[in-house]
């Protein structure tokens, strides 16, 4: 089973990039995108044998999350069910017979750091909700989680120490998710590699490759014994982000 996660910044500037036959390429079960950037109706994008889950923000222009299944999901679910921070279309979960799949698009701390407290509570409470999903069945969640987690993820660590996505309290919540049961499936596939996600549009950082890795699939702990493959789509244009990557072999 085939899982894409892709933050296309803007879905319909990505669609005049090819998204349309990148898509139809990538021949996913699962394409999960972040940061679509729509308003219901403002585009007509259907994919023969998909059906679309979206949550849209308030504010126009701003956030937005999809995903694009084959499978027929038992029940659909926007947002965490929080009032603080179901107003910015940054979740969709389908819940599959074997598995719970979550979008997300995590939010930016911002420049000088203006929303890390806000950042904060919202790891907090999106840990909380993995957590309960996993009590029931095991959890597959990607997307931009706007962190780059070691030094190895991001091609600058010294400079960019508490820039936005590389601070201490940032890592620390995202390693905090991962004591409580999940793992990165591209780093423990990969161990060694530095392979990055996304690029500054600034000082041509994609030909430099300068750049950071910030995209992700975590999955239960359970689910490892199912996970077959790992990778980064660095080939693929469209965006400042690159699709990711997810196979497993009859997650149950």
């Amino acid at each position: 089973m085939k899982f894409i996660s892709w933050n296309v910044n803007g879905l319909r500037a990505c669609v005049g990039k090819g998204f349309e036959d990148i898509f139809a390429r990538l021949d996913a079960d699962f394409v999960c995108l972040q940061e679509t950037k729509l308003q219901a109706g403002q585009i007509e994008l259907p994919f023969e044998g998909y059906q679309s889950y979206w949550d849209y923000a308030e504010k126009k222009g701003y956030s937005g999350t999809v995903i694009f299944t084959r499978h027929q999901p038992l029940s659909v679910a926007y947002g965490m069910g929080i009032e603080e921070h179901d107003h910015e279309g940054r979740v969709v979960t389908l819940e599959m017979d074997d598995f719970y799949l979550v979008n997300v698009y995590t939010p930016n701390s911002q420049d000088e750091l203006k929303r890390l407290d806000y950042r904060m509570a919202w790891e907090e409470d999106f840990r909380r909700y993995l957590c309960q999903l996993d009590t029931k069945k095991p959890v597959i969640v990607c997307g931009d989680m706007n962190v780059a987690h070691e030094e190895i993820d991001l091609k600058n660590p010294k400079t960019n120490h508490r820039n936005p996505g590389f601070t201490d309290e940032e890592r620390e919540k995202f390693g905090k998710l991962l004591q409580n049961g999940f793992t990165d499936t591209f780093r423990h596939l990969h161990p060694e590699e530095q392979t990055f996600s996304w690029w500054s549009y600034r000082f041509k950082a994609r030909e430099k490759n300068i750049g950071w890795r910030i995209d992700y699939f975590l999955i239960s702990n359970r689910l490892l014994p199912s996970l077959t493959s790992a990778s980064i789509h660095t080939e693929i244009m469209g965006s400042d982000h690159c699709p990711v990557e997810l196979i497993l072999n009859d997650p149950a």
